[in-house]
């Protein structure tokens, strides 16, 4: 067995890891048990009764959280000339189209989201080898392939997220930052789950929610609830 650090001990004596917890006393508890020398991320791991294989139990959605996440986006936005400028007003990060396209190909992906036009998806089309595992692909869906590019680009700045069900049966997102009150990552907690509840697929059967937890970079899981949610 490993040796307990310090820190560790520190959290195995706030609470225990079999337990479930109220979700306003498990967000206090992940602020409580982050030794991180950063900011560090607060995530949200919701374990669905779902198969995602099957195309009718696909679960994804877009959120806006009440408090964002704490975090500058990085936005790329790939379109003509004659939205650059708009792009670039609206905040996005980086804006052009063949060149950026290259920079993909050649493997560049430092960015978080990408927003584009339905008149360039044909050559944003052929980047899907390189962005859809890494969740970047943009999608008329999320609100990411639209010719509201400065709208798009100001909501995702603001705290827009775009989330789906992973091959596990889990969705995985981050719902603010460390630093954040409990009372703030418990709002964004709270509208995350209400929003997941609600795109339950018709066709899914017995346990929808099976498991929530929350968690910190480099922290353990703390188990919610979910009871407790509709008390909110």
């Amino acid at each position: 067995m490993g040796k307990l650090t310090k820190n560790k001990k520190k959290a195995q004596e706030r609470y225990n890891a079999e337990e479930m917890f109220p979700l306003k006393e498990a967000t206090q508890i992940v602020k409580d048990i982050t030794f991180t020398k950063f900011d560090s991320s607060v995530d949200l791991d919701v374990r669905l009764g779902v198969d995602p294989k099957k195309a009718d139990q696909m679960v994804r959605g877009v959120v806006s959280l009440p408090h964002g996440i704490g975090k500058d986006v990085r936005v790329l936005v790939l379109c003509t000339p004659d939205k650059e400028a708009e792009a670039k007003e609206a905040g996005a990060d980086h804006v052009g189209l063949e060149e950026y396209v290259k920079k993909i190909e050649g493997g560049w992906t430092d960015i978080d989201v990408i927003i584009t036009m339905p008149t360039v998806m044909a050559q944003v089309g052929k980047l899907g080898r390189a962005l859809g595992p890494r969740g970047l692909m943009p999608n008329p869906k999320s609100g990411t392939v639209t010719m509201e590019i400065g709208k798009a680009v100001k909501e995702v700045k603001a705290g827009k997220i775009d989330f789906k069900v992973d091959k596990f049966g889990i969705i995985h997102t981050t719902i603010g930052r460390s630093s954040f009150s409990h009372e703030k990552l418990t709002d964004n907690a709270t509208e995350m789950i209400q929003l997941i509840t609600k795109l339950k697929p018709a066709s899914a059967k017995g346990t929808y929610m099976k498991s929530i937890t929350l968690s910190s970079t480099m922290s353990g899981g703390v188990k919610v609830d979910q009871s407790t949610i509709a008390e909110l």
